[in-house]
């Protein structure tokens, strides 16, 4: 399942060409010196070059004052002089004085496959969590290559992706699984076709912390600021530590497992786990709210309504459109988002109440914007280059067939349709890397790492890991919570400490507790 994160549903001057680019540090793995002198070669071009700022493209949807521009970099950084492709970022300057600017703050919302480029409207639509911060840095967003703007890569037909019935994610026959093999096959072979070996074998989480140190020279930065959320934080976590001295400030919230083990097979079994017991906190509330949304006064009673629509969209796909993986595409932003509890609940109460149109509006494919629909292709096909080539995974379909059948007897969600978005990594064409073994490395700051305990999409266990692995670092954990992103929802005892940290440099002499930001009003 992608790592969507909230940061993606929602400058003074820089001294371009001024900054001479740290030396890059050691790569991680054995061998890969040549991708670590390539970095080092790319950022001091990067820092000469400087990025020429203008009016954004209005087809972009990014008004003034946010300006974009573009950063190239190394298609494979063990050639430096071999191809190279040019990632788009953007930027609003700081709002503050310049004497309280303290330089850029670089933005990854997740995925992967997600764009950062939206970041800075948190600043021109007077986000007010985000206000003090907005005083001392530009905001600075960018895609990561492969998406949207940055040679965008694509794994079939967007219209083809959007319009192609999708089968019940819930198997009832071999026949089923076989089927669903066939479809995982062809599109991993999709994506060697319509990408490219060149650029498909380039497509991972290294190979993006990279052009993250190549993106900070470019702006002029001797070291990064970064805020990282959901895959985000896998990003920043190789970054640290493929270029430790390089960070000045890092945030992360809502942490992937680092572990080697975990990078990606391992952590997608994990997330089918924690996204039922989350799918049953939304069921609980909607039961505590039968008032208002008529769905059952237990969790028992919510679930039997739940398995009654699924049955009806097998049978019969509701208004022709919606069937067992439409509904899963809808109803499984309640456990990534408690913003999204009462829409989802309304919607469901609405359906049960005999308004069908209600349900296809909100879960039927938008067939109406071909930009829209060429991103959520391009989106997918980025999260699957990325988490295939990032790590091994299983290639015998025993493992597979035995892992999420277990699975699914205990944590039916999401399990099922879990495995099939990631099969396509069991037939993968090109040469699958060894992850990085995430540390702590010499000049490394403190980072702040903060997460919720019920967090579907990036369990908790996620952030503890992370705090072990970067010693120095401080983690807030927000309790009896489960938001995917809580650095942007409020809650006072998080905002402040981001924003100190973010200001000062200062982080609480222990880790913090706080208690969950506010629960949805139906």
């Amino acid at each position: 399942m992608a790592l969507g994160s909230a940061g993606a549903l929602v400058a003074a001057t820089l001294i371009a060409g001024t900054v001479a680019a740290p030396a890059a540090s050691a790569d991680s793995r054995p061998g890969q010196d040549r991708e670590a002198r390539g970095v080092a070669i790319a950022a001091a071009r990067a820092a000469k070059a400087g990025i020429d700022w203008r009016d954004c493209p209005e087809d972009w949807g990014l008004d003034k004052p946010i300006q974009c521009g573009w950063v190239t970099v190394p298609l494979d950084y063990a050639h430096p002089d071999g191809k190279q492709i040019k990632l788009a970022v953007d930027r609003v300057r700081s709002t503050g004085t310049p004497q309280e600017r303290q330089g850029a703050l670089i933005y990854n919302p997740g995925g992967p496959g997600g764009s950062g480029l939206r970041f800075p409207t948190r600043v021109t639509t007077n986000n007010k969590v985000w206000a003090n911060v907005a005083k001392a840095y530009d905001f600075v967003g960018f895609d990561p290559r492969g998406v949207g703007h940055s040679a965008p890569i694509s794994c079939m037909d967007p219209q083809e992706y959007v319009k192609a019935p999708k089968m019940d994610p819930v198997p009832d026959s071999e026949a089923d699984k076989l089927a669903q093999r066939k479809l995982a096959r062809e599109y991993a072979d999709g994506c060697l076709e319509r990408t490219g070996r060149a650029m498909l074998q380039q497509m991972t989480t290294p190979n993006t912390a990279r052009d993250l140190d190549v993106i900070r020279a470019a702006l002029g930065e001797e070291k990064l600021n970064y805020l990282g959320v959901s895959y985000g934080t896998y990003l920043g976590a190789v970054y640290g530590t493929l270029f430790p001295s390089h960070v000045r400030r890092m945030v992360v919230d809502s942490v992937v497992n680092p572990d080697r083990d975990n990078i990606w097979y391992q952590a997608n079994l994990n997330q089918d786990i924690a996204f039922e017991t989350r799918w049953k906190d939304w069921e609980d509330w909607v039961a505590a709210n039968d008032a208002t949304y008529h769905l059952g006064t237990t969790r028992d009673a919510v679930q039997a309504k739940w398995l009654e629509l699924r049955a009806t969209a097998k049978k019969h796909p509701i208004g022709g459109v919606v069937g067992p993986a439409e509904l899963l595409g809808f109803f499984q932003s309640a456990p990534y988002y408690d913003s999204s509890w009462a829409s989802v609940a309304t919607v469901f109460s609405k359906y049960v109440a005999g308004d069908t149109q209600a349900l296809v509006d909100a879960a039927a494919p938008d067939m109406s914007d071909i930009a829209g629909n060429i991103s959520e292709e391009n989106g997918n096909a980025v999260y699957t280059a990325v988490e295939c080539t990032d790590a091994k995974w299983p290639t015998n379909w025993r493992t597979w067939d035995r892992d999420h059948t277990r699975l699914h007897a205990a944590y039916p969600f999401l399990t099922w349709s879990n495995a099939w978005m990631n099969l396509p990594c069991a037939t993968w064409p090109v040469k699958q890397q060894t992850p990085v073994e995430v540390r702590t490395g010499k000049g490394l700051p403190p980072v702040l790492i903060v997460q919720s305990t019920r967090d579907a999409a990036t369990p908790y266990q996620g952030a503890v890991e992370l705090h072990k692995r970067f010693k120095g670092s401080r983690l807030i954990t927000e309790k009896n919570a489960g938001s995917h992103g809580v650095t942007g929802l409020v809650n006072p005892c998080i905002n402040d400490r981001v924003d100190t940290y973010l200001l000062t440099g200062r982080v609480d002499r222990t880790d913090v507790t706080c208690a969950p930001h506010a629960t949805p009003q139906p």
